[in-house]
């Protein structure tokens, strides 16, 4: 049922992915900089929760108000661009601002400042990501298309987490800064301005139809207010899609599971492998990050796009997570003090969790709002990806929660040089077991997922007649 008509240009989806390495590379590098709140600045588990849980909830609020906002747009630029674009500038700017943090001020000022800061920076990601990512969804029609579509900005966006990485070794090189405090304020500056104009790039290049002449709700203030009813609706209707509802809850379980303990990598290779001396560990934290992402763009995503026209994408995303959980299992046992080389032979296994998700589930989320036009006649890629997008968003606020409070429950003291025996105990078993439990009930939930490529077909197949018939 693939057709010539539906194959989206090269350009395009570089275009696209190029947008995707915006919207990884700043919550990357907040994974990396976010460090020196707890060891340079002072950040007891509890701070470091709140600024990790509150904006990111905030951030979840106002994404299904952009998607309604996205969606009943008139403009001659279409639906989305314009979003993208103010989105990205206003993102860029945050972040420099959210990073302009100093010693000499008090721990509350710098909390409080980190904290309010945050709001506006996620913000920007609010009005920036829902459109760039409903975007995505509108690109191609065809089934296997979708896939290569996000395949393609999944395979750049990864190069975030091979950059990303990279800035604990500038951060703790005194050759390069004289405190990491230092590195952060100017590293910020440059990841703004630079990744900023990456997020422009779908908003100033992709192709979009006008819709001044559509029938959409006016987007008066009256109406948007009024809309949050709507909204609410949208949200009942959209989880009575069983396939839906399973894609939502089985990311949530990976990617949320994944990021609760990702920030440990940090604190597991300087405090468990190197016995608390960061200039000892040396390059070792950044290459878990960075070999584990160049494992994930050259072998993860190539291999799931393959397994996904081979299998279909359910198959390939219980396979892909499967090997993820043996990823883990091995952390446990390659995580070895005097030998920090071993747990590289555990990333090929470990990066399949994340590299394959998102691939996968992007491309699944378009085919269920194929679904869901055929059941209501209407045509809501703004309001599906903000909710997909809110569960992820929601769930990463509450991992940043856990990774506090899991701090301080094991007893990691950021002011000890030598932390406890039970707090590094604690952070590998939760590093390797918390994924291992959260990936598992996430292959659960998608189990009886039923929207074959056939299936979809026809959907698309009776779309196709159905405007035929208009």
């Amino acid at each position: 049922m693939s057709t010539t008509a539906n194959k989206v240009p090269l350009g395009q989806k570089i275009a696209f992915g190029l947008g995707m390495l915006a919207n990884q590379m700043f919550p990357a590098v907040i994974g990396i900089f976010i460090v020196v709140l707890v060891k340079d600045l002072g950040f007891p588990g509890w701070m470091w929760g709140v600024v990790s849980l509150a904006p990111r909830i905030f951030d979840a609020i106002t994404d299904p108000i952009m998607g309604y906002i996205s969606d009943n747009t008139k403009s001659r630029w279409g639906r989305r661009r314009q979003y993208v674009f103010i989105g990205a500038v206003i993102m860029g700017i945050a972040f420099i601002i959210m990073w302009q943090l100093f010693r000499e001020n008090s721990l509350d000022y710098n909390f409080w400042y980190f904290l309010l800061t945050s709001f506006v920076f996620y913000l920007g990601l609010t009005i920036f990501s829902v459109p760039y990512v409903a975007m995505g969804y509108e690109m191609s029609d065809d089934f296997h298309e979708r896939t290569s579509i996000m395949a393609v900005s999944q395979w750049i966006g990864q190069w975030a987490w091979v950059i990303a990485p990279w800035f604990w070794v500038i951060m703790y090189d005194p050759e390069w800064y004289p405190s990491a405090d230092v590195a952060v304020r100017e590293l910020a500056i440059w990841v703004g301005i630079i990744f900023a104009i990456c997020a422009m790039v779908p908003a100033v290049f992709i192709k979009s139809r006008s819709t001044v002449n559509e029938d959409y709700s006016p987007l008066t203030l009256k109406n948007i207010g009024g809309s949050l009813k709507e909204i609410g609706g949208n949200f009942v209707e959209a989880f009575k899609s069983v396939p839906f509802k399973k894609l939502c809850f089985a990311t949530f379980f990976v990617f949320n599971a994944f990021n609760t303990v990702a920030s440990f990598t940090f604190f597991i290779i300087v405090y468990y492998l190197f016995n608390g001396d960061a200039a000892a560990a040396g390059i070792w934290p950044t290459l878990f990050g960075s070999i584990g992402a160049l494992v994930t763009t050259f072998l993860v995503i190539p291999i799931v796009a393959k397994m996904s026209k081979v299998l279909g994408k359910k198959k390939a995303f219980m396979v892909s997570q499967g090997i993820s959980v043996l990823g883990y299992i091995m952390l446990w046992f390659l995580f070895i003090p005097g030998k920090p080389y071993m747990f590289l032979f555990a990333l090929p296994f470990f990066s399949f969790g994340i590299g394959g998700l998102f691939t996968l589930m992007m491309s699944m989320t378009a085919d269920v709002i194929d679904l869901d036009e055929l059941k209501t006649g209407k045509r809501r890629e703004g309001v599906f990806g903000a909710i997909y997008w809110w569960m992820v968003k929601f769930g990463f606020g509450i991992a940043g929660g856990l990774s506090g409070t899991i701090l301080t429950v094991i007893g990691f003291d950021s002011v000890l040089e030598v932390q406890p025996e039970g707090a590094i105990t604690g952070l590998r078993l939760f590093f390797s077991g918390l994924p291992i439990v959260g990936t598992l009930l996430a292959m659960y939930i998608m189990r009886d997922y039923d929207l074959t490529e056939e299936r979809s077909n026809e959907i698309r197949a009776e779309l196709d007649q159905r405007k035929t018939k208009i």
